[in-house]
């Protein structure tokens, strides 16, 4: 006769050796995991100027570590609005003058390249005719556009090197806007279109409630782009016509061999293309919710 109670046994063998399950985390775990958004930067932060004071003491003795860059730039942060001269101004003083310039180009650059996104969208006549084009004129330095824009507005005087700026800044901003526009024009749903035809919508509305909305994504990325663009040739424009703002700063610490204000001029732009990105995130967000 067969032992009933081996079966028995096995099973509760079983059971004494399955895993229990996890733990749940520890508290320092859980307040990691809620403001690990800041101290997962911290940490970065740490590192790069952990590395910055390395390379000033082993790799250049010419650049200026954390403590002699905050010492140097200690008048122009703690005095962020202060003009003392055309190019000695507080930080924030610079900046404002440098995004009043870049608003300016951006905007020329998005009333200009929308539109011309949506033609090419709509047209592959005018895609073939201009794609070539683009594609020259795309990847050209602002340092060669602004040379060109000085010779266009030579003749307006005092504002000639701002109408350069805001020219070079617009031309080389506006190609993100045009190509993704014209690619979002092309992923319109056709049945969105057809809705329009059936409903017989004029073409202004069409435009504005099926054609404007349906590219609207593709759009804000071409948005970002541009504004990420023009702030980065707001830098060459201030340095080659002299004009005062971040760029202009950096170009007379740099021929003057100072190079705190360098090292400061550059966490300025870097800082505040961050800032200007987030917000246009932002932004973007908002209109979706529309």
């Amino acid at each position: 006769m067969r032992d009933s109670t081996v079966p028995t046994a096995i099973s509760a063998s079983a059971v004494a050796v399955t895993p229990t399950p996890a733990k749940l985390p520890s508290s320092n775990r859980v307040a990691f995991a809620k403001f690990d958004w800041l101290l997962l930067p911290l940490v970065g932060i740490a590192a790069v100027v952990g590395l910055w004071f390395a390379l000033s003491a082993t790799l250049s003795k010419d650049l200026p570590n954390p403590i002699k860059t905050w010492e140097a730039s200690k008048p122009y942060i703690l005095e962020p609005l202060a003009k003392r001269g055309e190019l000695d101004q507080g930080i924030l003083r610079f900046t404002w003058l440098s995004l009043i310039l870049v608003a300016k180009g951006y905007l020329m650059a998005l009333v200009v390249g929308t539109p011309l996104g949506f033609v090419l969208g709509l047209s592959k006549t005018m895609t073939k005719a201009l794609d070539p084009i683009i594609q020259v004129l795309r990847p050209v330095s602002p340092l060669a556009w602004l040379p060109l824009g000085m010779v266009l507005f030579l003749g307006a005087g005092r504002q000639a090197s701002e109408l350069a700026a805001l020219f070079t800044i617009a031309i080389c901003a506006m190609w993100p806007t045009v190509l993704t526009t014209a690619v979002g024009v092309r992923a319109i749903p056709q049945d969105y279109l057809n809705v329009a035809k059936v409903l017989k919508l004029s073409r202004w509305n069409t435009l504005t409630k099926v054609m404007i909305p349906a590219t609207l994504p593709y759009m804000f990325t071409g948005f970002r782009l541009s504004l990420g663009i023009a702030w980065l040739v707001i830098v060459a424009a201030e340095m080659l016509t002299g004009r005062p703002g971040v760029g202009g700063f950096l170009w007379q610490q740099y021929n003057a061999l100072v190079y705190e204000q360098i090292i400061l001029c550059i966490l300025t732009i870097g800082v505040v293309g961050f800032i200007l990105d987030r917000l246009m995130s932002v932004v973007e967000r908002r209109f979706k919710t529309i």
